[in-house]
């Protein structure tokens, strides 16, 4: 565990990615299966079930320290994250620790991960707090903010997906696609499964439901389209969830690009997938669509087919899904993804002829100067904007720059007011940065509209965070209530009906495009403007 946390800080005081990569790889080098299982498994993103509230850990800490709770409360609202809190305040207490929970601090990560902190969650009341208190007395202040985050499900340390493969790969000499394919569909962290992960050639067994990892394409640089239009295959780029839909061996599988199996929410397409011959992986997008309908709903019915384990049948029936194809990616149980798109295009046409599976459709892009007219159709088609393929190009894994490119619409944009401020977390924790502005409703109150969280630069942020501070007219726990005078402009991707929300209205994908220091509160837009473009976006 002492190695994991060392690991740790040390990642997150890294300057680079050479650095980090590096780090990772001589860890996994040095360390046994069992833990480098658990390691990777956590810095992918693994660990979130949450064993013991953050709640629960800031009453053990404040019991535990006899700090009052005005103190502890005030140093939780200025820290702003849990974990990095308790591990400030919490007293070492002399010998409080005990030779169990002695041996427990130089146990390994495996064991940590197995059976100590699991054993933890298992405890109950009194027995839970002196449990927790004596591990984070034999623990540095370092050691038990790890210890919070893995108990707390918010383990998170800067290092991507992308870079934990560069680290496999310089420790395994396995490519990073072939890798990324082997932990596709989730890792069960054990030393058996690190060595499948990291073993030469192909002998390890790959479980039928493995897909492959999801290509994904980049935003449109016009520059970098080559040669003519015709080389090129359009769709639309719908609004939906990326899925691939998997039949192997009579059985049929539907997992989402967030590698989540998403039978149980759809079991509707995983029936269609019995259509598909075995030996069969189709790249696409889950979609809500009715039948004869010329375009699909919008994303708010998906999400009430979304984290359903079984929908029940009035919402199988109100929310009928569709699989939208977009690429083959195995037929007759071979990898088809290093051929041509073309190929593998012309494969999937005539595999989905006569099957309940809808093909997106070829554009038919003649010529670049129809480029644009075609984007500003996309609404008009329930679409968010244009695909655009190489016919040439394979299925690689991840993003890739040069074969696809993605040409969006332009999003919607209103100007708010910012109402409230609430501080960030880890390194921003001192600074206010999640912000929710309001829209003027029309016997002239400022009505909540959107949160966001992006779009400011680090010199913006400061300049309002100090601005906040001073302006502060009333505080809701770590919430601030400032003065209605800033205007900012926000960006958007679309706008549905909610009841959800005072405003009326849900915001899809709001963040902060521009400060408008130009514009007094007075002149910002109102619900009736954001109601006019639900409306148009509605047809």
């Amino acid at each position: 565990m002492r190695r994991f946390c060392a690991l740790f800080d040390a990642l997150d005081r890294a300057s680079g990615t050479t650095e980090r990569v590096h780090l990772l790889a001589e860890h996994l080098r040095e360390a046994p299966a069992a833990d480098a299982a658990w390691t990777v498994h956590c810095l992918l993103g693994g660990q979130r079930r949450r064993l013991i509230t953050a709640r629960r850990l800031r009453q053990i800490c404040r019991e535990g320290s006899g700090l009052p709770e005005w103190l502890f409360e005030d140093c939780q609202a200025h820290v702003g994250d849990s974990a990095e809190v308790i591990a400030l305040l919490w007293p070492r207490r002399a010998g409080g620790a005990g030779a169990a929970a002695g041996e427990a601090a130089l146990a390994p990560l495996h064991v940590w991960m197995e059976r100590i902190l699991p054993g933890l969650a298992a405890l109950e009341a009194e027995a839970q707090a002196e449990a927790v208190g004596r591990l984070w007395d034999t623990l540095a202040p370092g050691e038990i903010f790890v210890m919070n985050k893995l108990l707390s499900g918010g383990f998170r340390v800067g290092v991507g997906r992308g870079l934990v493969l560069r680290a496999l790969a310089r420790l395994s000499g396995i490519e990073e696609p072939v890798l990324a394919h082997r932990l596709m569909g989730g890792f069960t962290p054990s030393a058996q499964a690190y060595a499948a992960l990291i073993a030469p050639g192909d002998s390890a067994a790959v479980p039928i439901s493995r897909p492959y990892p999801f290509f994904l394409a980049s935003p449109l640089e016009s520059s970098s389209l080559e040669g003519g239009a015709g080389e090129w295959l359009a769709e639309w780029k719908w609004d939906g969830i990326r899925a691939q839909l998997i039949r192997r061996r009579g059985e049929g599988f539907l997992w989402s690009r967030g590698e989540e199996l998403l039978n149980g929410a759809f079991p509707d397409l995983v029936e269609r997938s019995a259509s598909l011959p075995d030996g069969t992986v189709l790249d696409g997008e889950v979609l809500v669509w009715r039948e004869g309908a010329a375009m699909p709903e919008s994303f708010a019915l998906l999400q009430r087919r979304l984290g359903r384990r079984s929908p029940p049948a009035a919402v199988l029936r109100d929310c009928p899904a569709a699989f939208v194809a977009y690429d083959l990616l195995e037929s007759g149980g071979c990898d088809r993804r290093e051929q041509p798109l073309r190929e593998r295009r012309r494969e999937l046409e005539r595999l989905l002829r006569d099957r309940p599976l809808r093909l997106s459709p070829d554009l038919g892009l003649a010529d670049w100067s129809a480029l644009e007219p075609l984007r500003s159709q996309a609404r008009q088609a329930g679409a968010e904007g244009v695909m655009l393929k190489h016919r040439d190009s394979p299925y690689l894994a991840g993003r890739r720059r040069g074969h696809w490119w993605k040409h969006k619409l332009e999003p919607y944009r209103l100007d708010a007011v910012l109402l409230y401020a609430q501080a960030g977390r880890g390194r921003r924790a001192n600074l206010f940065t999640d912000y929710t502005f309001g829209l003027r409703s029309a016997d002239g109150d400022l009505v909540t509209f959107a949160r966001a969280y992006s779009g400011l630069d680090d010199g913006e942020i400061e300049e309002l965070d100090r601005w906040i501070r001073r302006h502060t007219v009333d505080r809701y726990g770590p919430v601030r209530a400032v003065e209605p005078q800033q205007v900012f402009e926000l960006a958007f991707e679309g706008l549905q009906p909610s009841r959800r929300h005072r405003s009326g209205i849900a915001v899809r994908f709001p963040r902060i495009s521009r400060w408008r220091r130009d514009k007094p509160a007075a002149e910002a837009d109102d619900l009736a403007a954001a109601h006019r473009l639900m409306r148009g976006e509605a047809g």
